[in-house]
């Protein structure tokens, strides 16, 4: 498995107060499938990251346009493969 960056920048913050709860309730069901490892939001309010685990940038490109806030125009988003260093 591959690890990926997405990125998901701001594009209408009242479709992202809007969507959030199908947003979180999606992200949350994405951990439980193993797709995800970890999410959160920029304090300064320009968006979020997700981190997610899939066999190709294929896979998780099809992943991220599940998202609510993506298909209802809230965020944009931008992935870029990632290598992980975990801590022991």
């Amino acid at each position: 498995m591959k690890y990926f960056a997405v990125l998901l920048p701001m594009k209408d913050s009242g479709k992202s107060t809007e969507f959030r709860p199908q947003h979180l309730a999606f992200l949350e069901e994405m951990r439980g499938a193993g797709h995800v490892r970890v999410n959160g939001k920029f304090l300064d309010g320009s968006g979020g990251l997700v981190i997610y685990q899939a066999p190709s940038y294929a896979d998780c490109e099809e992943l991220v346009k599940l998202d609510p806030y993506i298909q209802q125009g809230a965020r944009d988003y931008e992935i870029k493969e990632w290598e992980a260093v975990w801590a022991d």
